[in-house]
């Protein structure tokens, strides 16, 4: 009986503080692959048409478990909202941007994305997904600074309380 309760109660944390989300990972292979595909290495691919490639390694990066390359997967979808990257539609870009930002911790930016990119597709499910993931881990975020907060309160008044009692007794 006790093993159970210790079981829930370390799910409970283990929710609370692991990532829990649904989206893919990629690996180091797979955004190589992507990286030679889009760059035309692959199958005599031309480099001119390549827009199918790029989008499809930015995908890869921004869904990667190595943090920089998220960074990098960032970079060039900001390049392509200036106009300077690879065309692709705004919705997407926003999608992906704010699984970027995801990925990197910034939530409030990636619901702030996702917030845009809803409002040119009210019906693109992905991000209502995400947004919802994002929106999850803002609140458990709040929670666990709110828990850190009050314990640290109350190492304090344990503190004080502790001078207090021990004045009092000389």
């Amino acid at each position: 009986m006790a093993a159970a309760f210790f079981n829930d109660l370390s799910n409970k944390i283990g929710s609370i503080f692991g990532t829990g989300d649904s989206l893919p990972w990629t690996d180091a292979e797979m955004i190589s692959s992507c990286e030679q595909e889009a760059y035309g290495e692959k199958s005599g691919m031309s480099k001119g048409d390549n827009s199918d490639s790029i989008m499809r390694l930015i995908w890869a990066l921004v869904h990667s478990q190595n943090p920089s390359d998220v960074q990098r997967g960032i970079a060039m979808l900001e390049a392509s909202l200036r106009g300077q990257g690879v065309e692709m539609e705004r919705r997407e870009v926003l999608y992906m941007l704010a699984v970027g930002q995801y990925r990197t911790g910034e939530y409030v930016r990636s619901r702030q994305l996702l917030d845009q990119a809803l409002q040119i597709a009210p019906n693109f499910r992905q991000a209502a997904t995400l947004k919802s993931l994002v929106e999850d881990k803002i609140a458990k975020d709040g929670l666990v600074g709110v828990g850190l907060a009050a314990a640290a309160a109350g190492v304090v008044a344990s503190g004080i309380a502790a001078i207090v009692l021990g004045s009092r007794r000389r």
